[in-house]
């Protein structure tokens, strides 16, 4: 095969980016769109690149080296790439490259001014932009200048911040090549960047244009303030005319230089409204053409625009499929499940199978429609309410999508009688219709437990003979068993009364005592609560493991997932095992994250447990887990008592004592329980998880799939498929792997609409101290004390004392909560079970903080001021 080291740009379509990299392939591709001008030139390929690499066989041995390093580590990363940048550019470029750009050069005019731009394969990707990360040169004249920058491009592939832009986006260095573009100059009027897509909202029907005078470097650089121009709808609604003292022209004889502008020039716009309305025409015909929004660079001379580059936009969250052209307003389910990571494509598919509402993907997150009941008014108020309730933040940012004219259409009410339901379980937010109240009966909690029991025996007993296409016809019938027992009217009455029995106890003793958020002292050590007696049952696992020292010594030092095998040879370590075996047997099908069936189990990675046993053991004294409960009884009761004392002495106590009364009876009652359904579905994952794992086995087994882990990125309905034909698409794993890891740079929002428009909502507050992090209050009282900044719950390494900062908790976290003295999550609401298990526990808690993860530090001593929702950082 011969090698071809130029081609033409426009020889050159998006095909061709192993060949011309990214950029490259943008450009030609650009070229061939009617009415797009594209300045003409040609691209040096990755065969050249890789001629240049074979003759250093030293730059092997330093990508294997830098392939060992780690992304925060600067120095050596700026070491290693400043050797291969080096030995790159110090090598002779052959003289069949060098004719075959020469030759390619007296096309454009041998000295023509150029643009050199380096052109990675790993460039311009929609997952991936590297915008800014390897290097360009303007205005280059002649051959011999033009090969030197051709040569200072290749190296650029492994400039420090290339290469720390890869390995955090998890792109091996050999597999990226670099092409070289080389085009026409163009000495421009006005330059700047089109974003067709607003890049700080998302709203795709918004484009922004910045505009300088001169070269485009001006603004890149920072040397100076643009013009920015909002376009909606053809037509120009906001400007800001920026003062632009300086500019970046080209010289005659190369490169470029800052010059001074004139003083008369300096507060006039760049481009007129006309020519911004006629860039952004282009820019949505680029757009079109790509199928995304994009980031395109261009330039303006002579009235005419030029397009010299287009990236597709990548921080912006994907917007759900709705096949219709309405406007649709989207819940976040992960805020609501506290679980705001990227799903794998079976965990999505497998909750909505067993979701009551529909679910909506996008960026590997789900979202529930929520626009029907924003538009009618009885149920937008209901649904404001709840949202208010639960998350302050949602509630705001629903209101913000409403506050925009006639983008949510008005209708009327549901008519009289039609059913409408509130499924906090379910992953949805709820809807307008109240649940029938029903007896505050103790006996009616124990009912439903059981039933969820039996369901989810039955489901294991009936799942172990099914297997092949047959075990996922089994599965749906029982989806369809999982929903039925989830949809049970009496379990959402039950879950219900203990919400709002806890609402109508803060909203009355606040207003009757001036006391806030009462409920949270008055539910302590509430019984029939599985998320805090998982927790509770850790500290007895470390009961069982304190007394015996060889087995605490062991488990220091334990990695390997098979470790209760090496328990058994230990003194004491066959009493340990069946302390750790009882508990997994109970809660381990749990895990961080775990409405994603494709997150490893307990029971599948025990060791992530290790780390809170030894914690336990070394912070807690024997019995620990009993005496936690009785206190928190203890506590209740006595708050009880206060309350109602100070009830009676008011006007009409009496009566207020006893609706009081009966209502801490209801939320006793009733409050525990919220947490049981959660535990009824997760268990039956579980069984489910179980059962596909063995099909995978078996497809492994059959040479169908290289890893059974592969069925993760398929769906329930596409894993069905390959079982029935034990063909599978490797090229569609592969992409959706891909994906996966592209989307854990996305950060979801709360609210995001069919625009792109994503929000996060805002407190309204001015009643917190300068500088203080606003959240929601979820758990009253105030606690100092060091804060762990923990993202992994296995790497919890926590002291007596100690405030967790984490960006969410689901139930699996609970064991850690009975070690700490408070809690701070980015994410969260008042009913969310981080919220539930802080008040259980009686640890004062802020959630909702925006960035806490960021902008507290680990180990930083912090106040957390449960009662009023906010957290000081102390000095």
């Amino acid at each position: 095969m011969i090698e071809q080291y130029v081609w033409d740009l426009r020889e050159v379509d998006e095909k061709q980016i192993a060949v011309v990299g990214g950029k490259g392939a943008h450009l030609g591709e650009l070229s061939q769109i009617e009415g797009i001008r594209v300045p003409g030139g040609f691209c040096v390929t990755t065969d050249a690149f890789r001629r240049i690499l074979a003759q250093a066989p030293s730059i092997d041995d330093r990508l294997d080296q830098l392939s060992r390093v780690a992304p925060d580590d600067r120095e050596a990363i700026r070491t290693l790439s400043a050797q291969i940048r080096r030995t790159i550019e110090a090598i002779a470029i052959p003289d069949d490259i060098s004719v075959a750009i020469t030759r390619a050069l007296a096309q454009l005019g041998e000295q023509a001014a150029c643009a050199v731009r380096s052109s990675a394969t790993a460039e311009d990707l929609p997952t991936a932009s590297f915008a800014g990360q390897q290097d360009t040169y303007l205005n280059v004249v002649g051959p011999a200048s033009v090969l030197r920058h051709v040569s200072r491009c290749w190296a650029s592939l492994f400039t420090e911040r290339a290469v720390t832009y890869r390995q955090r986006n998890g792109i091996d260095h050999r597999t990226v090549r670099m092409a070289v573009v080389v085009q026409q100059m163009v000495f421009p009027h006005a330059a700047g960047i089109l974003f067709t897509a607003d890049p700080v909202t998302g709203n795709r029907k918004v484009a922004t244009v910045d505009a300088g005078f001169g070269l485009g470097e001006a603004l890149v650089s920072g040397l100076v303030n643009p013009d920015v121009f909002t376009v909606r709808q053809g037509e120009v609604v906001a400007k800001a005319i920026a003062a632009k003292t300086r500019a970046v022209h080209a010289l005659p004889a190369g490169g470029t230089q800052e010059v001074a502008i004139a003083p008369q020039r300096q507060e006039q716009p760049a481009l007129t409204d006309a020519q911004v309305v006629r860039l952004v025409q282009l820019g949505r015909r680029i757009e079109a053409h790509f199928g995304r929004p994009q980031d395109i660079e261009w330039c303006l001379a002579d009235d005419d625009f030029q397009i010299v580059q287009s990236r597709p936009i990548t921080t912006l969250f994907p917007v759900p499929e709705a096949g219709d052209q309405e406007n649709h307003v989207y819940v976040s389910v992960g805020h609501q499940q506290m679980m705001t990571d990227p799903m794998k494509p079976l965990g999505l598919s497998m909750w909505q199978l067993t979701a009551m509402v529909p679910m909506h993907e996008a960026g590997g997150r789900l979202f529930v429609d929520a626009t029907r009941r924003l538009a009618s008014p009885t149920s937008r108020a209901a649904l404001l309410d709840l949202m208010g309730r639960g998350d302050p933040l949602v509630r705001d940012a629903l209101e913000t999508v409403l506050g925009h004219d006639d983008f949510v259409p008005s209708l009327p009410d549901a008519p009289p009688g039609r059913p409408q339901s509130s499924r906090p379980q379910s992953g949805g937010p709820p809807a307008s219709g109240a649940p029938t109240p029903i007896a505050t009966d103790p006996a009616i909690v124990t009912e439903l437990i059981e039933r969820s029991r039996e369901s989810v025996a039955a489901l294991e007993r009936d799942i172990r003979t099914k297997t092949g296409p047959a075990l996922f016809d089994f599965l749906l019938t029982a989806f369809e068993e999982h929903k039925r027992v989830l949809g049970d009217p009496l379990n959402l009455q039950a879950i219900m009364a203990g919400m709002e029995a806890t609402w109508w106890l803060n909203d009355k003793l606040q207003e009757w005592l001036g006391e806030k958020n009462v409920a949270d002292t008055l539910t302590l050590s509430a019984p029939d609560n599985i998320t805090s007696e998982m927790g509770l049952a850790l500290l007895d696992v470390a009961d069982v493991i304190r007394a015996r020292p060889e087995v605490v010594a062991f488990l220091q030092g334990v990695e390997d997932e098979d470790f209760l095998d090496g328990l058994t040879k230990l003194a004491g370590g066959a009493e340990a095992r069946a302390a750790i075996e009882g508990y997994l047997d109970r809660y381990g099908m749990r895990c961080v994250g775990e409405i994603d069936i494709t997150r490893p189990r307990w029971r599948e990675r025990p060791t992530t447990l290790v780390p809170v046993i030894l914690d336990n053991v070394r912070n807690f004294e024997p019995g620990a887990a009993e005496r936690r409960f009785e206190q928190g009884r203890q506590k209740a009761r006595k708050k009880e008592q206060d309350v109602l004392s100070r009830l009676r002495a008011l006007p009409d106590g009496d009566r207020k004592a006893d609706e009081t009364k009966r209502m801490i009876d209801r939320v006793r009652t009733f409050i525990g329980y919220r947490e049981y359904p959660k535990y009824g579905i997760i268990s039956r994952y579980f069984v489910y998880k179980q059962a596909l794992l063995k099909e995978a086995e078996r497809l492994v087994q059959a040479d169908v799939l290289p890893e059974k882990d592969d069925i993760f990125y398929l769906t329930f309905q596409e894993l069905h498929d390959v079982v029935r034909s034990n063909q599978v698409d490797d090229q569609l794993i592969q992409q959706r792997k891909d994906a996966f890891r592209s989307y854990h740079a996305l950060t979801p929002p709360r609210v995001l609409t069919s625009d792109g428009e994503a929000l996060s909502g805002a407190y309204r507050r001015d009643d917190v101290p300068a500088g203080a992090l606003i959240g929601l209050p979820v758990s009253v009282g105030t606690i100092e004390g060091r804060a762990r900044v923990i993202l992994d719950m296995a790497q919890a390494d926590l002291e007596a004392g100690d405030i967790l900062v984490t960006t969410f908790t689901d139930p699996s976290w609970s064991p850690l909560f009975v070690g700490i003295a408070g809690l701070v999550t980015e994410v969260g609401g008042l009913m969310t079970h981080g919220a539930v298990i802080a008040r259980e526990y009686g640890l004062p808690a802020v959630v909702g903080v925006a960035q806490a993860t960021r902008l507290i530090r680990d180990g930083q001593r912090i106040r957390v001021h449960g009662t009023d929702g906010y957290v000081e950082i102390l000095p």
